[in-house]
């Protein structure tokens, strides 16, 4: 027993590997003290590929498959070792095997939201987060990129800078669809579609392959969904920013009611209610003419001696902020300035 022993720790008849559980992507076959026999066999399952490495140069790469090892099978090697016949006698050489199965439900997400360029909106910050997949698709360039000498190399060592890779190129991504931020916010499949084209020359690079991205969510910050929900507003008048003031004017009302019948004071309400309310007092007028329509409004639209100068300043501030937000256009800005302006006459 103690020969065979001898002899079963110095030659190797058999080169395989049993992955004993998830989450290895590459693995050394440990070769000290051994050597591989003339003839050996070398057995690589469905989901594996297997590399030979001479003296830190990577030669031949073998797919699924069972070989028997000889010059013929190693050519690349046999060039290296200046085997210039059959060899004879046992050889030494670093054999990697490497895992080609997906690497399913990896996690990315914004830690911070972060800030990306819209043609719509300027500058908008995003929080967004889902998982993807990836398998090894060039184990060579894998060897030589990022696993390298060790024993082995689990897919924790990697997931940090794969996380980083998708982040780094959500910009990116959305730029290069052309698409409005809103209509990815919509629709996540889009988005997905857009960022998996982006990182996979990224993913390429290293030797892998990215075999399906989702996002799950894209959370907005409130101050942009303020802003979405009166595109919405504005959508349902036809985008007509004259109906859209109407619209918001409608909105106040009720508001108003409310807080006179609670002893508020409608001065008190318009400053707690924002810029709907405070644009509904100076065109509740207008509200008026285009719900009544005729010669029955034209008397009340040409009356704005009841409006106030600190009431006109205070809505230009808040038609300001709305222009800053990206609500206004500058030429709709400056139409409602010179229309308040008016007034003041």
């Amino acid at each position: 027993m103690a020969l065979m022993d001898f002899i079963k720790k110095q030659f190797i008849d058999i080169l395989e590997w049993t992955e004993n559980g998830d989450g290895t992507l590459a693995w050394r076959y440990p070769m000290a003290g051994m050597e591989i026999q003339n003839g050996g066999t070398l057995v690589v399952r469905e989901s594996q590929m297997a590399v030979f490495v001479n003296e830190g140069q990577v030669a031949d790469v073998f797919g699924p498959g069972t070989y028997k090892l000889t010059t013929q099978t190693l050519p690349v090697l046999t060039y290296l070792k200046n085997w210039d016949k059959l060899f004879q006698s046992p050889f030494k050489s670093d054999v990697y095997f490497f895992s080609t199965r997906q690497q399913i439900d990896q996690k990315w997400g914004t830690p911070q939201p972060i800030t990306i360029r819209d043609k719509d909106f300027g500058a908008v910050r995003l929080r967004a987060f889902g998982n993807y997949a990836y398998r090894i698709a060039d184990p060579k360039l894998f060897h030589t990129e990022i696993s390298g000498t060790r024993d082995a190399y689990p897919v924790a060592d990697l997931e940090g800078q794969l996380r980083g890779m998708v982040l780094q190129n959500i910009s990116n991504a959305i730029a290069g669809s052309g698409l409005p931020f809103l209509d990815l916010a919509a629709n996540q499949v889009m988005f997905a579609e857009a960022l998996a084209k982006e990182l996979a020359p990224h993913f390429a690079k290293i030797g892998l392959a990215i075999e399906s991205l989702t996002v799950q969510n894209v959370s907005l910050p409130e101050e942009l969904q303020k802003v979405l929900d009166q595109k919405i507003g504005m959508g349902m008048v036809g985008n007509d920013m004259g109906k859209f003031m109407q619209y918001q004017t409608a909105q106040a009302i009720p508001k108003f009611a409310e807080g006179a019948g609670n002893g508020g004071g409608i001065a008190g309400d318009a400053m707690g209610l924002g810029a709907g309310v405070a644009l509904g007092q100076v065109l509740a007028q207008n509200l008026q003419a285009g719900l009544q329509g005729g010669g029955a409004a034209a008397p009340a639209a040409a009356a704005p001696a009841g409006v106030r100068p600190d009431e006109v300043m205070a809505t230009l501030e808040k038609l300001g902020e709305l222009k800053s937000k990206g609500i206004l256009t500058q030429e709709e800005f400056d139409a409602k300035k010179a229309e308040l302006l008016k007034k003041l006459v």
